[in-house]
């Protein structure tokens, strides 16, 4: 019997967004993230971080170091009796910058949701993604997943389309977990 998931944004979404950050000590649990987490978890939902990570292509910082903070938010959530299943991350830069080729893990492509979905046997039309930004909910929609927008104000651009319309707009992560706690499955 295949899996179910919820696959998270990191920045924005679980915990305050400080851009290319590696440093543990300014790690901060967005509002209701531990409550949240605890609650998908006791119904059964595998919790999977996916994130863009270009500060890697950029040499803002190292795999290693990356790998470090890491081990440290897992280590913070188990603190809590949250225990993540996964964490898989993009390490190349947008597709518009000419360094690269493009890669079919960044958001708002869908392959790091699907690669995690083969490891872990998930179902993804059992499952859901939360994020902060339209190219979350794409990413999440490309995969199979229902979607939850959190609405925090890390979305400036709107633009709009089938795949970038979540299944519901959020106020908080709160809310966000509330919503797919109540959903039909």
């Amino acid at each position: 019997m295949a899996n179910k998931a919820v696959f998270l944004d990191k920045d924005g979404t679980l915990i305050e967004d400080s851009p290319y950050n590696v440093d543990p000590q300014l790690v901060k649990l967005e509002s209701g993230v531990v409550e949240g987490l605890l609650k998908l978890q006791a119904q059964g939902y595998q919790l999977i971080v996916i994130s863009n990570q270009p500060g890697l292509a950029m040499g803002l910082f190292s795999v290693e170091e990356l790998e470090n903070l890491v081990v440290y938010f897992m280590d913070l959530l188990n603190q809590e009796g949250i225990e993540l299943a996964g964490f898989y991350f993009c390490p190349h830069m947008p597709e518009g910058d000419s360094s690269q080729t493009a890669c079919r893990c960044r958001k708002p492509k869908p392959g790091l949701i699907l690669k995690a979905a083969s490891d872990y046997d998930i179902d993804l039309s059992s499952s859901w993604m939360i994020g902060d930004i339209l190219n979350d909910v794409e990413a999440g929609s490309q995969a199979g997943c229902k979607t939850v927008l959190i609405n925090n104000g890390n979305e400036t651009e709107w633009i709009v389309g089938r795949a970038r319309t979540p299944d519901y707009m959020a106020s908080n992560f709160l809310d966000a977990s509330a919503f797919i706690l109540d959903s039909p499955n």
